[in-house]
């Protein structure tokens, strides 16, 4: 119960954290945006993405984390074009041709239709490596014992905040917005 909570709590901070960094750079308006289908679509996916980020987490640390912002954006404009028949789109389709090492562009170019050389395209790259470098850090803070059960709990936190961030900025791209409703007002 006490891991939980410090989770939750890192969780919170992080997401926070990321929130206020994307608000900053313009990319977010202070507000996460975000839907069940998207989040069920991380639970569905998170094991395999795990399997792969943990792989290269050593060598390429903000790769590891950076890659699940991609995947919600890629999630997020699925849900927006036609939810009816990308919601059972398996993990493995937003791989590029190298898998996992070029999901990235893949979600770009390819999912996104955005060009790779475009300044929107560099402008989310470079939102999503602020992230990513924020996220690290954060983790780093820490002071966890690498390779341990905690140490992999948090990273998983961690990219599941990345995912949500990601989905975030695409929804934003697409031109949703928070919106409070007086439902009691006639």
């Amino acid at each position: 119960m006490k891991d939980k909570e410090y989770l939750d709590r890192f969780e919170d901070k992080l997401q926070n954290e990321l929130l206020r960094l994307c608000t900053s750079y313009k990319m977010l308006n202070g507000v996460l945006l975000k839907t069940e289908d998207i989040t069920d679509k991380w639970d569905e996916f998170a094991p395999e993405y795990l399997a792969d980020a943990v792989e290269q987490v050593n060598e390429y640390p903000t790769v590891s984390v950076a890659w699940a912002a991609y995947l919600g954006m890629g999630v997020a404009y699925s849900w927006d074009i036609d939810w009816d028949t990308f919601k059972a789109a398996k993990y493995q389709s937003f791989y590029g041709q190298q898998g996992f090492d070029d999901m990235d562009e893949y979600i770009v170019k390819d999912i996104l239709c955005i060009s790779l050389e475009s300044d929107e395209a560099k402008q989310i790259e470079t939102m999503i490596r602020a992230c990513a470098k924020a996220s690290i850090a954060h983790i780093r803070n820490e002071q966890i014992e690498p390779q341990s059960q905690l140490a992999y709990h948090i990273f998983a936190r961690t990219v599941k905040v990345m995912f949500k961030i990601g989905a975030s900025i695409e929804l934003k791209l697409l031109g949703y917005k928070f919106e409070k409703t007086n439902l009691g007002d006639c």
